[in-house]
């Protein structure tokens, strides 16, 4: 059975990729280590280290787990931020981030940045 943090209702993802690099990927574990020793693991650190460990796979793959993917306020606000930092537009954040346009249009309007 799966242990969940009481705090937030979330999985230990922490615990789950450790095991998972320590079972299956022992030569990935340094690739992972920054992400791993942070404190809190960010939806976004989640979705790093996946595609660290996994890779993207094939395309339809990639578009099925796009269409799943959750983001939580704290992470939009980084994303959204990531987009002043680097000067995006919102088609440059929507192909790096692998996400709509309209998502991000979307939530700009939101969170009025």
């Amino acid at each position: 059975m799966k242990q969940v943090n009481v705090k937030n209702n979330s999985p230990d993802y922490k615990k789950i990729y450790t095991d998972i690099l320590n079972k299956r990927f022992p030569g990935k574990i340094k690739e992972c280590k920054e992400i791993l020793n942070k404190e809190v693991l960010s939806h976004l650190d989640v979705i790093n280290i996946n595609s660290l460990i996994f890779g993207n796979g094939t395309k339809e793959a990639s578009e099925f787990n796009q269409k799943h993917r959750f983001y939580n306020k704290p992470t939009i606000l980084k994303i959204l931020d990531y987009q002043k930092k680097h000067h995006l537009n919102n088609t440059q954040l929507a192909m790096h981030f692998k996400m709509s346009r309209n998502t991000v249009t979307k939530w700009k309007k939101i969170f009025l940045v």
